[in-house]
């Protein structure tokens, strides 16, 4: 990952020239520029919906971006580029700095604590635990609609308090998190189409590490892929933190179950190693060819297609694993989720932030494609390229092998939940993920530092406190259980 990035002078047609340029891969099967459909010209309006803005601010006018390094350096060189050329035609000095995902928590509660920072910052996931310090964002999230439509339903989650009727951020994109399998490995053990269920992955896994010593690739440490794949198992358990309304629901037999499961499968497939797993940890097990499944973005495979790895061929994605009664629900990898810290104040600073969140939504399929499909849009109107029949996912431009592979992400908003699952991502919920109460629960059955039912108690009672108090302070509904 790269650190504090600011934007260069190049401008940014000389990047997408030179990127287009560069998309013939000859040899490598990658699909040419030529035959792959090309995001749209960047624009810049000065209305969306009920909202307008000056064609040019006041001399003097700037803005600070604060964002993580994303995984596809790409991406990071397109949006220095953009937000530089946005500010040029905008009369508006834009810097950009970009830092380590896990460091964006505690720069955000610093900046709020101190009174100054940027002024946007680009969370990830959890952005309701820091409500107090955040301004309302009701009316960019508003014109978005009218301009561009229909939301994905797991970015709305992830933004909109309906206990405050408020958006505190807008998400302007979304990372498919799918399960990542092995075919060689899976093919050899009896899956030819790979693990369907998590008592596939179990078994096969199993097996699999049993006679090639390949483990399953999971983790259970205080980290995102290690978190999201501890709810998707949940999930898909029929458990859950909370129900739709907001009442605490942790403590039950499907969530029991699914830490029972966890336990054996640690025991039969995994390695000690897990517990101690950074973001990178599964990635770099996977190219490196040591692992028979992991749940990931597509982020490890760009990696691995730029250093070449064999790894590349045999790799197979799938919508996620079935639980016991046939549920998959996924969550997203990550979301881009943009909150104008209340702090900033000056007036012109909040047009010219609400003005560059939304131009940037209206600009997102050169997001898209930049990130190397790694951004999904919230507004799948502005990326018609990707859904196209013949479009991205079909006729993936950055060399899959075959060029469909990435085909099977197509219906993701389908299998795809959200921190909270059923409810909406409230403060109590940015807090529990915040805190590992979860990974916490599996690391320590798993371990034998408690018997699963312990694990799931303990777990349970943190969440109850977490709750109370945000339902106190009347950011979580409920109370009452159902």
């Amino acid at each position: 990952m790269r650190h504090a990035t600011h934007p260069s002078k190049r401008k940014v047609a000389g990047l997408l020239a030179g990127t287009l340029a560069a998309l013939t891969l000859v040899g490598a099967g990658a699909v040419s520029a030529a035959d792959a459909l090309e995001p749209a010209e960047i624009e810049f309006k000065s209305s969306y919906g009920d909202m307008s803005f000056p064609e040019q601010y006041p001399d003097g006018t700037e803005i600070s971006i604060t964002q993580w390094s994303h995984f596809v350096p790409r991406y990071d060189e397109w949006f220095d580029e953009y937000a530089q050329k946005w500010g040029e035609a905008h009369n508006v000095k834009v810097t950009v700095n970009h830092i380590n995902l896990g460091d964006i928590p505690s720069t955000l509660a610093a900046a709020i604590a101190a009174g100054e920072g940027p002024t946007l910052m680009e969370m990830n996931a959890g952005s309701a635990a820091f409500i107090d310090g955040l301004a309302n964002l009701d009316d960019v999230n508003e014109a978005a609609a009218e301009a561009f439509g229909e939301r994905a339903e797991t970015c709305r989650h992830m933004s909109y308090l309906p206990s405050m009727d408020t958006w505190y951020g807008i998400c302007h994109g979304w990372v498919v998190d799918p399960g990542v399998y092995r075919t060689d490995l899976w093919e050899e053990a009896g899956y030819a189409e790979g693990p369907e269920t998590y008592a596939d992955l179990l078994e096969g896994g199993s097996k699999i590490f049993q006679q090639t010593g390949a483990p399953v690739g999971v983790g259970m440490s205080p980290e995102l892929d290690s978190e999201f794949f501890t709810r998707a198992l949940i999930w898909s358990f029929g458990g859950s933190i909370q129900d739709e309304s907001g009442n605490v629901v942790f403590d039950s037999p499907e969530t029991l179950a699914a830490v029972k499961y966890m336990k054996e499968l640690f025991g039969s497939a995994m390695t000690p190693e897990v517990f101690a797993w950074n973001p990178a940890s599964n990635n770099q097990l996977y190219i490196a060819g040591d692992a028979s499944y992991i749940q990931n973005s597509i982020s490890f495979f760009r990696s691995a297609q730029e250093i070449g790895s064999p790894v590349t061929k045999d790799t197979g994605f799938r919508p996620g694993l079935k639980g016991p009664d046939g549920d998959v629900h996924m969550p997203s990898h990550i979301w881009f989720i943009h909150v104008l810290p209340d702090y900033v104040t000056d007036e012109d600073k909040i047009q010219a932030a609400k003005n560059f969140m939304l131009d940037l939504g209206n600009n997102y399929s050169a997001a898209t494609y930049y990130s190397e499909l790694y951004n999904f849009p919230t507004f799948a109107s502005q990326v018609p390229q990707l859904y196209a029949d013949d479009g991205w996912l079909s006729n993936d431009p950055w060399g899959s092998e075959p060029a469909d592979k990435l085909e099977v992400l197509r219906d993701a908003e389908d299998w795809t939940v959200w921190l909270g699952y059923p409810g909406y991502a409230n403060p109590a919920i940015g807090e529990v993920y915040q805190t590992h109460v979860l990974t916490t629960m599996m690391a320590n059955a798993a371990r034998g530092a408690a018997t699963p039912e312990e694990a799931v108690a303990n777990a349970a009672a943190e969440i109850e406190k977490i709750f109370e108090k945000w339902r106190e302070r009347g950011f979580v509904g409920g109370g009452e259980q159902e």
